[in-house]
């Protein structure tokens, strides 16, 4: 069945506008050189993966088949809006590499944007196909490689390790019963040029929304640019959606009058720390991104990292629906273990 192309009807217009987020993405500075070999300007990825790589790693690539590398143009091919949504939640390169070579053993040397092809080949297969740079836990057996055995889709496997837990998860009744999934710490840090809602300032405080579950910071007397430095704890359901944030102005005498709002989405950094499972067996790095867009009220790409043996993510919010007005917050994963 062929996709729907760009010319045709807006109501229809999904792929377009999923196009220009896959080229947005590929603008991203950790995008613009090959994840493989570093040269510069890629114009092809392997959408299961979620990498951007150039002509000559493409080629071996497509020679690992695409039950572990399925090799797409990203001005040529026609994209699904899974291929397209995955490549978001990667978020690219960097992200990508954090995993696929989070043991590349010290000194050893990546193939660069001239090595032949044999060398090229040795280290894409090594990372890919063999998985000999990842985290142990996350390596998939491919049946022993044995003849008799039909292939294993070695890639989706390690892909469904990662996402689709979640998404099954998701999909699943609750029966009237929540089940969670981990802790999601919130640290407020502080407001920059909120509204004003009083004579001249404001007495800001911030509610936070997770499914059923609502916490409120403390009041900051007539202050527009307070600084909470609070920390909130939620409970994530199975079923988690994007968490809200809305800031409101206290009044004593009438209605608290709203400052703004935002909405954040936790799959970024809740899908990250479930790839690496233990965070404490790792040095600081990036595991994950979530990007800026004109769907979301990020100011920045707001990146997940591994800090001091703990997942954490900054995030940086310009709030919606006010005249002016942005929030810092830090948000930190907690397995149920811990």
């Amino acid at each position: 069945m062929s996709r729907t192309m760009n010319h045709r009807p807006m109501e229809l217009g999904r792929p377009a506008s999923g196009k220009r987020k896959l080229k947005d993405l590929l603008l991203q500075k950790d995008n613009r050189a090959c994840a493989d070999c570093g040269a510069a300007d890629p114009k092809w990825a392997s959408a299961n993966i979620g990498v951007f790589i150039c002509l000559k790693c493409c080629g071996v690539h497509r020679s690992l088949g695409t039950h572990i590398s399925k090799v797409l143009s990203v001005t040529l091919d026609e994209w699904s809006d899974d291929e397209i949504d995955a490549m978001m939640e990667v978020g690219g390169n960097s992200s990508a590499n954090s995993i696929y070579e989070a043991f590349l053993p010290e000194g050893y040397s990546k193939p660069g944007p001239d090595a032949g092809h044999e060398e090229r080949s040795k280290f894409i297969r090594s990372k890919y196909e063999l998985q000999e740079f990842l985290k142990p836990s996350l390596r998939i057996n491919s049946a022993n490689k044995s003849q008799e055995t039909p292939k294993i889709s070695v890639q989706t496997s390690f892909s469904r390790k990662i996402m689709d837990s979640f998404r099954s998860n998701s999909s699943k009744p609750e029966d009237g019963m929540v089940e969670f999934i981990g802790l999601l710490k919130v640290k407020v840090l502080k407001g920059t040029n909120l509204a004003i809602r009083d004579m001249m300032t404001s007495d800001p405080y911030v509610i936070l929304t997770l499914g059923r579950q609502t916490l409120q910071t403390t009041v900051v007397k007539s202050n527009l640019n307070p600084v909470w430095n609070e920390e909130l704890m939620l409970s994530v359901p199975q079923r988690y959606g994007p968490l809200q944030l809305r800031v409101f102005d206290h009044d004593m005498f009438s209605a608290d009058d709203i400052m703004g709002e935002a909405e954040i989405d936790l799959q970024p950094l809740i899908t990250s720390a479930m790839a690496f499972g233990d965070a404490g067996m790792f040095g600081d790095m990036q595991i994950g991104k979530w990007l800026k867009s004109s769907d979301n009220a990020l100011i920045d790409d707001s990146t997940v990292n591994i800090v001091d043996g703990k997942v954490k993510q900054a995030v940086s919010l310009k709030l919606q629906n006010v005249e002016c007005g942005e929030l810092d917050l830090e948000l930190e994963w907690m397995p149920l273990e811990q």
